[in-house]
């Protein structure tokens, strides 16, 4: 497995023992940040679960979010990872350099991944939910539900699903 740090630029917003709030002053990585902080300020302890997602999803499939293209679908990391899923083909996902890994491991991890990723705020773990689930195999864990920013596609139209969605609608 490749290594991944991400932007840890979130930390100086936070004051002791602060759990979420609202800034004007957005910093970080698109792609990396959450959806509700990077359209609206709005942050919270479930920001950094929302970016640890998305850096399990892409150590799993050795793709970078920001790069990812799938085929010639139009298509990003966590829409694949997402749609791969769904479709029961999450295997598909996995990066050809892990195969030889442990295939329950690797799936746990992009299901973690994906509830990591979660649209709505409140469904995401916590971070020591995290660990948990990381280190029980016995411990049984919810089914995710959409990702934010998940791009679905209508024929040759690609739209945004998601509750921050500011109606755009993309034809390729």
């Amino acid at each position: 497995m490749n290594p991944k740090i991400s932007d840890f630029g979130m930390a100086r917003l936070f004051v002791l023992d602060q759990t979420q709030g609202n800034t004007s002053r957005i910093v970080g990585t698109y792609g990396y940040m959450a959806p509700e902080y990077a359209m609206h300020g709005y942050f919270s302890i479930k920001s950094d679960v929302y970016s640890f997602g998305v850096l399990v999803l892409e150590i799993v499939s050795g793709q970078k979010n920001s790069g990812f293209r799938h085929g010639e679908n139009a298509e990003d990391l966590l829409s694949f990872a997402w749609r791969s899923w769904r479709e029961g083909t999450a295997s598909n996902l996995i990066d050809p350099t892990l195969r030889t890994g442990s295939r329950t491991e690797i799936m746990r991890c992009i299901h973690i991944g994906l509830l990591c990723v979660q649209e709505n705020v409140a469904d995401r773990p916590t971070m020591a939910s995290v660990i948990l689930m990381l280190n029980s195999y016995s411990l049984t864990l919810p089914v995710p539900s959409q990702p934010a920013f998940y791009l679905h596609s209508i024929g040759s139209d690609m739209s945004l699903g998601s509750e921050y969605n500011s109606g755009v609608t993309r034809s390729d």
